[in-house]
Parts: structure tokens; sequence; C-alpha cells
């Protein structure tokens, strides 16, 4: 089947889907009233430096001030360096990251100090955003780096000889002291575009330099592209059949970005009008909330459990109905073979990054352990997003990272339950009976009237009253005071009073408070910055660069 990109953009949110061979693999939402800030620059005011923590708060306008460690303000940082891959420059970058280690964070920045900085990683959880004072600005074919002097290829160029084409034709037209990252899509595309997309990222730079010099910090100086139009610069490539989108206006907006810079892909846009829902006609919608569920279903009959924490993500495989043919070996290792694949794309439909912990099931024979580990590496490889691998451990573990820019998609469209306080269980009615009939023993004495008034959920009145009913008839005859137990259907289960008395809580109005207080919490006070010095960058020659 085709690869298509199919967006909804005729709500309050735009929402795009990467489907390849007939499955949906990527997702991206974007409301409009929450539009993200990685990629923007702002220039910023530093808050404060911690030497203890070698890093700074920059304020850079937004909620929470933005953190900037030492390795960002000092020598590349690493996800730029991932895409550099030539040997000979090997020595180079190991010096460059021994600066890195040998400056500190104090002798580089004060408090007070205005500087550049670009948001590399989104505010996640409690957590500001991250920033960085080396400026990548991204193009369709290159991406400039105004403060590195280095030029990258993609890893997934793999012709030798196309790699060198790109190199000598960007280091030809780069100006003295700037860096460039060729991307993927640049493969065998003609020098003439190249240094459209050169000239076009430089004149840009150059506005931003501008606009600084006049700007009273914290100030924004580059919004990044809105998703629909950063869809079509870093989705839209040759291996896509068609763009399908649902508005009329951002189908027009589309055209018209698309007719500047990529020509060639006009043809492939296609506005859909049809009365279903886009997302409904394509089966995307259904695979939407299938990536919010906890289980996972193999079609072999296995599953998988997705627990996502706060430190890490643990991924359970198992065999459920699957029970195989000949032996338990053989069984375990289909299993683990087909969870390979699904767990390569749930991780990338969910956007789950940071630590994860895959439980493989245990294999004996060291041949299909390493079966399963090349399994998993090719599953991983289409995955856009950087990823490092380790071995199956003795416990059949696979640790793995997974670079996460932004909230994973369950974390974006979900929000804590109000009734769990995001535990994700309560207590059963037995424990709440039994503390209702302990809260009874400790405050019953307090009671004037003769009569004590338990008014709680229908199912623990109910259990109260027949199972629990001697222990009842016990605190009656402790207390010398009557026990009237009344089910109220609004309750939730470990709500309820007696009389005045509060058990767990009065009111939901009560639990709301709780659950909002603790949301509320202390914000961030800390905040990031970036390099000094920031100066604008000449064009590249116009004239004959061929050597």
């Amino acid at each position: 089947m085709p690869n298509l990109l199919v967006i909804n953009a005729d709500g309050p949110e735009t929402r795009v889907a990467l489907v390849e061979n007939g499955q949906v693999v990527e997702l991206y939402i974007e409301r409009r009233r929450e539009r993200g800030i990685v990629g923007n620059i702002y220039k910023g005011k530093v808050l404060r430096v911690l030497p203890g923590m070698q890093a700074a708060f920059v304020d850079i306008g937004t909620d929470k001030a933005a953190f900037l460690y030492v390795a960002d303000v000092r020598g590349a940082p690493e996800d730029i360096k991932s895409l550099f891959v030539d040997e000979e420059d090997e020595a180079s970058r190991k010096s460059d990251d021994d600066k890195s280690r040998d400056a500190r964070i104090e002798d580089l920045l004060r408090p007070g100090q205005e500087v550049i900085v670009q948001v590399a990683k989104a505010p996640i959880g409690t957590k500001g955003s991250r920033s960085t004072s080396y400026i990548s600005l991204p193009g369709r074919n290159l991406v400039f780096m105004p403060t590195v002097d280095h030029v990258g290829i993609s890893r997934r160029i793999g012709s030798e000889k196309e790699r060198k084409r790109l190199r000598s034709i960007v280091d030809s037209m780069r100006p003295p002291g700037t860096g460039f990252i060729v991307r993927t899509v640049a493969e065998n595309v003609q020098e003439a575009e190249l240094r459209a997309d050169m000239e076009f990222l430089i004149k840009l730079w150059n506005s931003i330099v501008k606009k600084s010099e006049a700007a009273k910090a914290p100030a924004l100086l580059y919004h990044d592209l809105d998703l629909l139009l950063r869809t079509v610069r870093d989705l839209f490539t040759s291996d896509v059949e068609k763009l399908i989108i649902d508005s009329k206006p951002e189908h027009d907006r589309l055209l018209k970005f698309t007719s500047t810079f990529m020509p060639e892909y006009v043809s492939k846009i296609e506005l859909y009008d049809a009365s279903e829902p886009i997302f409904d006609a394509y089966g995307i919608e259904t695979e939407l909330d299938r990536a919010l569920e906890r289980k996972v279903f193999l079609k072999s009959g296995g599953t998988l459990i997705i627990d996502q924490g706060e430190a890490l993500t643990a991924v359970d495989v198992n065999t459920g109905k699957f029970v195989g043919k000949r032996n338990l070996e053989e069984t375990i290792t289909k299993t683990n073979l087909e969870a390979c694949k699904e767990v390569a794309d749930q991780l990338r439909l969910r956007n789950i990054g940071g630590i994860i912990i895959i439980d493989f099931i245990d294999m004996d024979r060291e041949a299909n352990q390493d079966k399963v580990m090349r399994a998993f590496l090719d599953s991983v490889k289409p995955d856009r997003a950087r990823t490092n691998v380790t071995k199956i451990s003795e416990l059949g573990l696979v640790e793995m990272t997974r670079k996460r820019t932004r909230e994973s998609l369950g974390r974006m469209l979900t929000e804590q339950c109000v009734y769990c306080d995001g535990k994700g269980y309560n207590k059963s009615k037995t424990t709440i009976a039994y503390e209702v009939l302990r809260q009874i023993r400790r405050e019953g004495h307090a009671f004037a009237d003769e009569t004590i008034v338990i008014h709680t959920h229908p199912e623990i009145a109910e259990l109260l009253a027949s199972a629990d009913n001697e222990f009842i008839e016990a605190l009656e005859k402790r207390l010398q005071k009557k026990i009237v137990i009344k089910p109220r259907e609004r309750f939730d289960l470990e709500q309820g009073h007696i009389e005045r008395f509060h058990i767990r809580g009065a009111s939901t109005d009560a639990k709301k408070d709780r659950s909002s207080d603790s949301q509320r919490g202390n914000p961030s006070r800390g905040r990031p910055t970036p390099a000094p010095g920031t100066i604008a960058v000449p064009l590249p020659d116009t004239g004959d660069t061929k050597k």
C-alpha cells in the first residue's frame, strides 16, 4: 500500500498521521492554543547560575525558565554531534568534548547576562524547557548551524559516492566558520537547490540577528513553523505518494508553501471533501484510541503491557493466548520476534522517549537471543528519533534510550484521574469498610447523640450491613450508641462521612480541591542561557564554486 500523510485540520487542533504500508506509524497533534516552542529562538536573560549543577536558568518569557546545561554553552550539543560521521574528525570532536568537560558554567555565564538560545526540548511534566546556544535552522535539504564550523551528512545516506558529492558542494559554498547538516532528503539533489536552501537559511539567520539587536530580553526572535508546514518540510518526501488534508484554507496554504519551496510535490497534495471525518475514513481514529491502551495484542495472541512511569517506560512481553506447536523455546522465540516490531512501532506511534526497558520472555538458547536482538535492531531503524539499544541481559531485558523532545502522545491526550489521584488504583471495598469501622471506634466517643449515622457509597454500606454486621454490633455495645448506615448514590467508593465528621473526604468538591492543590505546586523559578557574541553570516559566493 502507498505511504500517505493524512492531515485533519478542520477543527481547533491539527492532527497529522504518517501511514506506511497501510499502518499508522507516527501521530502528531498541535492545538492552536497550545502551540509548541521547540525550535523557537529567544533573546533571554540569565536568572541564576548554579555551579553545583553546572547549569543556568534563563528567562525567555515563558511560564517556566529554560534550563541551559554547560555543554550547551560550550561545545556542540549531542544531537548535532550524532549526525557527524566522519572518522577523520573523531579526534577533533574528542578534543571538543574534553574542553566541554573542563568548562565551568560560572566562567561562561553570569546573572543578568543576555543570551540567544533555542529551545531544544519542550517542557515535559514539571520540568521546564531545555535550551541551547548552538542554533540550528532546518530547511528542506539542509540544516544551518551558524555557531558550529562543520559539515555533517545524514547517516541515512548510504552511498559513499553521494556523501562525498554532497560534502564537496556544501563545503565549497558555506561561509567560513559556519556549519551545515545535509538532510536525508537531499540525496541526489542538484547543486542549485542546495544553494537556494543555503541562501534562504542564511538570510533567515541574519534577520534573527538584526532583530536581536533591537529587542530587549526576554524576547521571541524566531517562531518555528507550525505543525502543518513542519510536516511538509520534514515528512513530505519522495516516499510519500500522497498528502490528503480536509481543510480548504489550510490546503491553499500548503499549496502556496509547496509551490515556493517544493514545486515538484504540488501534484501530490489532495483536498478531502467527503462527509465522513478524514481520520475515520482512513481508520486512524481507532489507531489513536489504541495508542492510549496499556495492553497491546499481538497477532499470534501474545500481548505487550506498556507502563509509562516518571523515570522510565517498561514494556512486558507475554505469550498470552499463543501456545505454539512444538516446544516452549520455539513458542517463546516466535512471540519475542513478533514483539520486536510491535514494540518499535508502539514507541514510535506513542512517541515514548527517555529510558525504556523491554522485558522479553526468557530464552535458553543464545542463538535465539541473537536472532531476537537483530530483529529488534532492524525494527528501530525506520524510527527518525535517535535510539541507543543495549544487548539482552541475563534476565532477558533490553535497555534502550529514545530521544525525547516533546510530551508522549499518552501524556498529551490524557490527564490524571481525579478519583485515584494518578495512582492507577483505589482501595478495595473491604479495606474501605474496615477503615470506616476503625474511624467509628476512634471518633465515636466524641458524639453526644445516641445515634451515629454513617453516609457512604451503596456498595460499602451493603458490605457493612451484611458481612461485617457482627463488628457493627460489637461497636454499638462498646460505644453504647446505635449505628445507622445510609447509602449515598452520589458518593464515590472512598468518600463518606459520619454525621459531620469526615472519613475520607466530605464531598467531591473537597476531593477536587486536593487534586488541584497537588497539581498547582510551586513552579520552577530557574531559567537557562546561551553563548554571547552572536553575529550575522554573509551569503555564499554566488559565482562559480566548482573546483
